[in-house]
């Protein structure tokens, strides 16, 4: 093996996918040549994907599929480049991110903290610094999520923007994120963001009590065809639905929290108290 790079896949995720996909050709008895030979890609590309001189793409990832076997398989070359591209998003997540940047109504639910679509960049930035601390992403992933989440914040700008309707559970804007300066920026942009227009932001207060219908974020998408999208989370997993058996309940449930919850003007109220200092 002259001249054989030693590889360190530890050192971050694309040098991870690149020591896999030499592992999967030499697994296989090929040489770089006939890998780049069945993916229509020259062997330095291949060589420098494997050494992490050059990122793997979503097409390349996906000739890898078709050359190993691998797709559609939870261990897809597609599927891990998402990881890369996403910053280790939930599973689900980018699937739901698709359908948010063609849907003409957005419908959220969010507890503890504000919602991605409206969090400022220092906001969005302090809880991806608090990740980092806790070891559970790499800087060059935080500052993908927070480039990722501004991708999403213009899709709204576009010609014909979605109407976008808000509930915030009270912790949302009463839990301070990245100081006081960050929480009062925030906290400006939720008032700024209720008076557009195609928006209604509303606060769900803690005296709703049991009436809260959701335990959990919920997020709801109506497509230009009229058809229905919805995506909840947990702690490790979100995932993605369609089917109206499972997405007309939730929707349901929205409209009951919608009625619970504080109107806007009385919500922007309670926003601008906070703003204010007052208890």
């Amino acid at each position: 093996m002259v001249n054989r790079k030693e590889l360190r896949p530890e050192s971050r995720p694309s040098a991870a996918f690149g020591a896999r996909v030499r592992s999967a050709r030499e697994d296989r008895g090929w040489s770089q040549e006939d890998l780049a030979s069945r993916m229509t890609y020259s062997s330095q590309h291949i060589s420098a994907v494997e050494t992490d001189r050059k990122p793997p793409t979503l097409p390349f990832s996906r000739k890898a599929d078709a050359v190993f076997g691998t797709a559609g398989s939870s261990g897809s070359f597609e599927r891990e480049w998402r990881e890369i591209r996403h910053g280790v998003l939930l599973e689900g997540f980018p699937e739901y991110a698709e359908y948010e940047r063609r849907a003409v109504e957005i419908r959220l639910f969010q507890i503890g903290i504000v919602p991605g679509l409206l969090q400022t960049p220092g906001y969005a930035m302090a809880l991806a610094r608090s990740d980092i601390q806790r070891g559970s992403i790499t800087p060059e992933q935080a500052e993908e999520r927070v480039s990722f989440l501004a991708q999403r914040q213009a899709a709204l700008g576009r010609d014909r923007p979605p109407m976008v309707l808000v509930v915030m559970d009270e912790s949302c804007i009463l839990r301070s994120v990245g100081g006081s300066a960050v929480m009062d920026a925030q906290l400006a942009k939720l008032t700024e963001f209720a008076a557009l227009p195609n928006t209604v932001v509303q606060v769900a207060p803690f005296t709703m009590g049991e009436r809260r219908p959701f335990h959990l974020p919920v997020n709801l998408l109506t497509l230009a065809d009229r058809s229905l999208v919805a995506y909840a989370e947990t702690h490790a997993q979100g995932h993605v639905d369609r089917e109206s058996t499972a997405v007309l309940p939730l929707l349901a449930g929205y409209h009951h929290l919608q009625a619970e919850s504080l109107p806007q003007a009385a919500s922007v109220a309670m926003i601008e108290e906070l703003r204010k200092g007052s208890p």
